[in-house]
């Protein structure tokens, strides 16, 4: 199957139609700062819950496109035959949604790792890493730590010479 034939002319991904095997259930991770979403994925009628929740009531609203962007970019058919339980402790609210929808995207390239062709994976790999890298690789930056001789990190307390 080419790349062609994976993605229609409505953008909408093909593999899904394949008769899929059940082999269990997939764990993948996402992290954002000190924020981790561990999503645990399986076959299903495309339900995805955080903590509990369905995705379409996580707060605040305003970042709630953010954890629909793997869905858009990659349409309703990727994840029509998966359901997603995702848990998400630690970080803000921010690092949270971004740990989630970084769960969501390495969970659905997992899925069609393990059940579809090597193929449709590097299709969806590289759809999700043209729009944004860190759908799929997480953010090395972390808070340096405070030093003493100052008030932060780098900045130092002025020098008195009288």
């Amino acid at each position: 199957m080419s790349q062609k034939d994976d993605i229609s002319n409505n953008g909408e991904l093909n593999v899904m139609n394949k008769k899929i095997i059940d082999r269990g259930v997939i764990q993948v991770f996402g992290k954002k700062k000190t924020a981790v979403a561990v999503a645990h994925i399986k076959n299903g009628s495309g339900m995805i819950r955080v903590n509990g929740r369905p995705l379409t009531l996580i707060e605040p609203a305003c970042l709630r496109m953010k954890t629909l962007e793997p869905l858009y970019i990659l349409g309703s058919a990727a994840v029509s035959k998966i359901n997603m339980k995702i848990s998400v402790k630690g970080g803000g609210k921010v690092s949270q949604i971004y740990a989630i929808r970084q769960a969501i995207s390495r969970g659905i390239v997992a899925y069609l790792h393990k059940h579809a062709d090597e193929n449709a994976k590097r299709s969806v790999y590289k759809l999700l890493a043209s729009y944004d890298k860190s759908l799929l690789i997480s953010d090395p930056r972390r808070c340096e730590p405070k030093k003493f001789g100052g008030p932060g990190p780098r900045a130092r307390y002025q020098k008195s010479y009288r």
